[in-house]
């Protein structure tokens, strides 16, 4: 039989090895195929592994781009649900303004009607953390601006005189400065 007969009959790693040593062929190059083989196919299976972890990771990258989108979309709705009873009550201020009554009791009511819902939206402002700069405050060129100054036997030199407009800060940031008329 001839070598190249032996080889088309050959069917199990066996008899390949059988071959080989009947002709003497070098065993190394028969591991060798056996090898690379081995190889290629460890090689396929982590591109593999990597195409699905690559598009599972473009995935949730996707998702979290969206999700931020939407949180930045609706960043204000707590604060917009806390304002909603302040608009309601200066609706109803503005309907008991209609009512039929003596001047004055009108004024009393909406006065303590308007009172009411100032506090209800300081309340609402101070829970997201924006709050009044206090009058008493000494004068800080951060917090307010000097519109006028003025002599004053009451006040020390530099000291807020007069507040024509209050100073609001977000958290520790200066949201609004006050405007205020200080001591020569």
């Amino acid at each position: 039989m001839s070598t190249e007969e032996k080889q088309e009959n050959i069917e199990t790693p066996e008899e390949v090895l059988e071959v080989t040593e009947e002709e003497n062929i070098d065993t190394s190059k028969v591991e060798a195929v056996s090898e690379y083989e081995q190889s290629q196919n460890a090689l396929n299976d982590m591109n593999d592994k990597y195409a699905r972890v690559h598009a599972d990771f473009e995935n949730v990258k996707k998702r979290l781009e969206r999700e931020k989108y939407q949180a930045l979309e609706y960043a204000n709705e707590k604060f917009a649900k806390d304002l909603i009873p302040v608009l309601d009550a200066l609706t109803m201020a503005l309907k008991a303004g209609e009512a039929e009554a003596p001047a004055e009791e009108l004024l009393a009511s909406l006065k303590e009607g308007m009172e009411l819902t100032m506090k209800q939206l300081l309340t609402a402002l101070e829970k997201h953390g924006i709050t009044e700069v206090s009058e008493d405050e000494p004068f800080d060129p951060n917090l307010h601006n000097a519109v006028q100054q003025m002599d004053s036997e009451e006040h020390e030199s530099g000291q807020i005189v007069q507040t024509f407009q209050k100073a609001y800060k977000y958290k520790d940031r200066t949201l609004r400065e006050g405007m205020v008329v200080i001591a020569n």
